[in-house]
């Protein structure tokens, strides 16, 4: 897999108490992130920090941060974007940005445990590595057994059912996956159809967006 530099930027829409607001964050390091909210100036918030728009920095890392709006919090990746307005219960989205060479990384989480991913849409299932799937408590030797085809050849795989599988604003329940033996993934999961066809994908230029189906 490709590296991802730690500072690329993601988009998060959230609600305020004045509507949607705009927040664009635009580097992470431990415990701090530099946010642009609703296209002012860059305003770097430390862990437990909230600005005046009410976007309140519950924790960060150099991958992923944790920010909490109207009183929920949401875990967010490199290059996603998600909009939580009025009624977002409506209309779960994200909106994910692509690296320079089209690839789209993301963060996810399988049973409530962050992962690296990348979309794709030619693998049948969301995809993890065993140590992945260790980390997030799945029993997943106990699934059927067979054998995956990667760029290091064959490698046993385990078909498994998750539970939950949460990108953004859109959780999905019972999503069939795969956990792949070793390191044949090179460190980052396949957001695969198993997860994509429940959504609708919408993409222009280097922005796809994903829309929950009802």
């Amino acid at each position: 897999m490709r590296n991802v530099s730690p500072f690329l930027m993601f988009f998060l829409f959230a609600a305020s108490a004045a509507g949607a607001a705009d927040v664009n964050v635009l580097a992470l390091t431990a415990g701090k992130a530099v946010l642009v909210i609703d296209g002012g100036k860059p305003r770097t918030l430390t862990a437990g920090q909230t600005s005046p728009e009410k976007v309140k920095l519950i924790s960060a890392t150099s991958e992923e941060a944790v920010i909490e709006i109207g009183g929920k919090r949401r875990t967010l990746g490199l290059g996603q974007s998600i909009f939580v307005g009025e009624h977002s219960s409506a209309a779960q989205r994200v909106s994910l940005t692509s690296d320079a060479r089209g690839h789209f990384f993301t963060t996810a989480a399988i049973n409530g445990v962050s992962m690296k991913f990348l979309v794709d849409t030619g693998a049948s299932a969301v995809t993890i590595s065993s140590a992945q799937a260790k980390r997030a408590g799945i029993l997943y030797l106990s699934g059927p057994k067979g054998l995956l085809q990667t760029a290091n050849g064959l490698t046993p795989a385990y078909r498994v059912k998750f539970t939950t599988v949460s990108l953004g604003e859109i959780t999905l329940h019972n999503v069939d996956g795969v956990v792949v033996e070793g390191d044949a993934l090179g460190g980052a999961g396949l957001l695969g159809l198993s997860f994509l066809n429940r959504t609708v994908m919408r993409r222009e230029g280097d922005t796809m967006t994903l829309t929950r189906r009802y």
